[in-house]
């Protein structure tokens, strides 16, 4: 039997490889997963024509999954140095990698990246469009937002953020309601411009069945943006970001009826007490579509310390039901992101959706823990390091202050709490200043 995308499939009763694949990853029934696919409660972002991909899912009962940015600009238009990021990305094992890409060759790299990632590839097809045309935003066309969709698909992008509902409709809402950051999404900022400088619809509304037919034709996942994402904890959960979740879930079902599967996209800067407030009202109004976050981030004063803002509201946010988080970098409102920028950022929002999927109850989730306290205890470093989410810093802080006894550490000694445990409940003697062992 023949089908288009993974949602086609799955409301026909066929079983894909790429579901039997993230069935056994997820270790969760192929047949129960593939009911979640044909709901839209669960996607799996795998376009045709990305060949090395080992396809993940996102969304309801399955692990909280982990995406990175990366991307020349202007400023920065090393492709070399991008690549880079892209294998240590890899290397720390992360789900998925957006190519955020806005100038110089873009294409060379974004083909580059299809072809070596084994992780699901996301792009922003806006971004591309005023380098790949050589022209100023408000000569744009429509059409030619939608080729460059279609490019993107062809090349083998496994989903693209699209911003279809900033409408004429949201953009009245967030001028009668002014906020104090305004839009702070890059490419919501970039169709807001053209839509005033052009007294136009927003293209990807007006022609979002266009769209439609390009992601079924290839099987992209729509990631539907959110141009209205609070840039301020001041700014959220207010008229402008809801108007908009209201029409994407309106666009999540229009995409549903023509087996497109679709992720929303979420904020964004956002107090604490907010997100789990956020995370239902999405789910409700998104029909239960998975829902992708920008960290929260929650307190605007810590530059250069946004990836542990971020991973303090993603580990609530994933803990509430959020399914996909976007790694922040320290560099977050101030620059492009080093190869360690990303390490760091890529760490904390790992260490985020674990966090969130003990709560869940994810299978296996606490197992991993058990294992590492299981390690202390016996104080057996070389399991620790290897159970640990960075095994290449625990060694080093390890080997940088070496204790005098190996079954301690040099912050305690041998007043070691696992160490003197150990030997009391075995029935030794305590030898805290005696030099024998």
């Amino acid at each position: 039997m023949n089908y288009t995308t993974q949602m086609d499939a799955a409301k026909k009763g066929i079983v894909t490889k790429q579901m039997e694949i993230v069935s056994r990853k997820e270790q969760i029934d192929v047949e129960k997963l593939m009911d979640l696919i044909a709901k839209g409660k669960v996607v799996i972002c795998a376009n045709k024509n990305h060949k090395s991909l080992d396809p993940e899912g996102i969304g309801e009962g399955l692990r909280t999954k982990i995406n990175v940015n990366v991307g020349i600009s202007k400023d920065c238009p090393d492709i070399e140095n991008e690549i880079e990021k892209v294998k240590k990305s890899l290397d720390l094992k992360v789900e998925s990698i957006m190519d955020l890409s806005s100038f110089g060759k873009t294409e060379e790299f974004r083909k580059r990246l299809i072809q070596i990632s084994p992780a699901m590839i996301g792009t922003v097809p806006i971004y591309d469009a005023i380098g790949f045309y050589d022209k100023e935003l408000k000569d744009i066309t429509a059409d030619e937002f939608l080729d460059v969709v279609e490019k993107h698909a062809r090349d083998g992008v496994d989903f693209m953020t699209i911003h279809a509902g900033l409408t004429k409709r949201t953009c009245e809402t967030f001028k009668k309601n002014k906020r104090l950051t305004n839009i702070v999404s890059r490419g919501g900022s970039l169709l807001f411009a053209w839509m005033e400088l052009n007294n136009k619809e927003n293209p990807f509304y007006e022609y979002y069945d266009k769209v439609l037919d390009i992601c079924e034709k290839y099987d992209v996942t729509i990631s539907l943006g959110d141009a209205c994402r609070p840039g301020s904890i001041n700014d959220s959960t207010d008229a402008s970001q809801i108007e908009e979740l209201i029409i994407l879930g309106e666009l999540t079902k229009r995409a549903w009826e023509r087996n497109v599967q679709v992720i929303i996209e979420g904020p964004g800067h956002m107090s604490l007490d907010e997100i789990k407030a956020n995370v239902l009202i999405q789910k409700k109004l998104c029909h239960g579509a998975p829902f992708y976050v920008l960290g929260p981030i929650v307190t605007d004063i810590a530059p250069g310390y946004d990836h542990i803002t971020s991973s303090i509201g993603g580990a609530i946010a994933a803990a509430n039901g959020v399914d996909f988080l976007c790694c922040v970098t320290p560099a977050e409102h101030l620059r492009l992101p080093t190869l360690d920028d990303i390490k760091e950022g890529i760490i904390a929002s790992k260490i985020a959706a674990h966090a969130g999927d003990i709560v869940k109850g994810i299978k296996g989730a606490r197992n991993w823990d058990y294992k590492m306290s299981e390690a202390r205890r016996n104080l057996d470093w070389e399991e620790m390091f290897k159970l640990a989410i960075d095994p290449e810093k625990a060694k080093r802080y390890r080997e940088e202050s070496k204790p005098k006894h190996e079954d301690s550490c040099s912050m305690c000694g041998k007043m070691c709490s696992m160490r003197n445990m150990n030997k009391i409940l075995s029935g030794k003697d305590i030898n805290i200043l005696r030099d024998d062992e």
